[in-house]
């Protein structure tokens, strides 16, 4: 039976979420990663699979491990506060994984904000960090705003370009309400990256729209998009909104890139190398209680959801959702269930293991 939020296509075999864990943790240590630091990068990753984010979780172990064996991740990077104030700070993340730095990062940014209402906080010199979820779930767990960006490696030809020039930059928003909150973590493109590699692991298509090949056209192949380019949000051209979904991507990039002194568009790098990928974030906390108080604004967001969730269905919709609520009824199912992995990702998994002295295990 198919459960709210649950991922059901493709042969997948069930992991227990607090082993898979542990063995992501254990990898990292064992590539000189300090267990603090290794312990928030797998949660950050296995959290993406509770959630059904196929696309960020431990898939991408092998891009982090690469990372580090190629030099260019910082198992040890000495985060520095660049600049600062009240409200405000600019970190320098040395190059380390991005988890780290950027959980340093988000945890100014909630100090700030229970000080001072507001928190800011810039990086660059990062790599990959995961889900933006991951962050503003952090600030949500204390009854704050959370706000985050990054940019990523150009994988998104922007509007009337055939040239990738753009990541596909998420945003994450999270709010508090009176239940478990409402928190929007999405590409700026029409798909993530991840998603190709999803798609090419279990041998599927994808659907038309999600990309073009090298000569600009549409294509449901994900090999042709991986070669070609993603679409920003919209898709191709104006008609859909495409020029609008290149804007926020371009906005990420400002705040992300520009406005730290990272890199942004082409010069965004690899987490793998050659060089270090310098990737540069963006982190906002804000306390509501800034405006009114924090009951009053949970009653507003429930009225607000309850509004949304009540209105009429069209013909064969089942339920209207709001933003995280998939992904809460699937990270129920897995936690019980088992996070569902693919075969070639278990084999992956097997031999990082195997490589270091770790061994896998499934659990269920």
């Amino acid at each position: 039976m198919r459960e709210k939020g649950e991922l059901v296509e493709g042969m997948y075999t069930r992991v227990d979420h607090a082993l898979l864990t542990s063995f992501v943790s254990d990898v990292l240590v064992k590539l000189g990663v300090p267990p603090g630091d290794a312990s928030i990068t797998a949660e950050n990753l296995v959290k993406a699979d509770l959630r059904g984010i196929e696309s960020h979780g431990v898939a991408r172990l092998k891009r982090y491990t690469d990372g580090i064996k190629n030099g260019v991740v910082n198992v040890n990077p000495q985060i520095k506060v660049v600049r600062q104030s009240p409200v405000t700070a600019l970190l320098d993340g040395d190059s380390g994984l991005g988890q780290v730095v950027s959980h340093r990062a988000m945890s100014l940014a909630i100090e700030k904000a229970k000080g001072n209402y507001v928190g800011l906080v810039g990086v660059r010199n990062s790599n990959h960090f995961g889900i933006a979820g991951f962050y503003g779930l952090m600030a949500l767990r204390q009854d704050l705003i959370g706000l985050v960006m990054t940019n990523t490696r150009p994988l998104v030809a922007h509007t009337f370009s055939r040239q990738k020039l753009v990541g596909t930059n998420p945003i994450c928003v999270a709010v508090p309400t009176s239940g478990r909150g409402f928190v929007l973590d999405m590409a700026t493109s029409v798909a993530p990256i991840g998603k190709l590699e999803v798609a090419k692991r279990i041998g599927k298509k994808v659907p038309i729209g999600w990309g073009i090949d090298t000569d600009g056209n549409l294509t449901d192949d994900p090999d042709k998009i991986s070669k070609g380019s993603l679409l920003p949000l919209g898709g191709l051209g104006e008609m859909l909104g495409g020029h609008k979904g290149y804007g926020l991507g371009a906005v990420v990039d400002i705040f992300s890139g520009v406005l730290t002194g990272a890199q942004w568009s082409s010069g965004v790098g690899e987490t793998q190398g050659p060089a270090p990928a310098d990737v540069g974030h963006f982190f906002g906390a804000i306390n509501v209680e800034a405006f009114m108080d924090l009951p009053e604004f949970k009653s507003r967001m429930d009225q607000l959801i309850a509004k949304l969730k009540g209105a009429e269905l069209l013909p064969g919709a089942e339920e209207i959702y709001v933003a995280g609520e998939k992904s809460y009824y699937t990270e129920d199912v897995r936690r019980k269930a088992g996070v569902a992995l693919d075969a070639k990702t278990m084999e992956m998994l097997k031999q990082l293991g195997a490589d270091v002295g770790v061994p896998f295990q499934a659990g269920k």
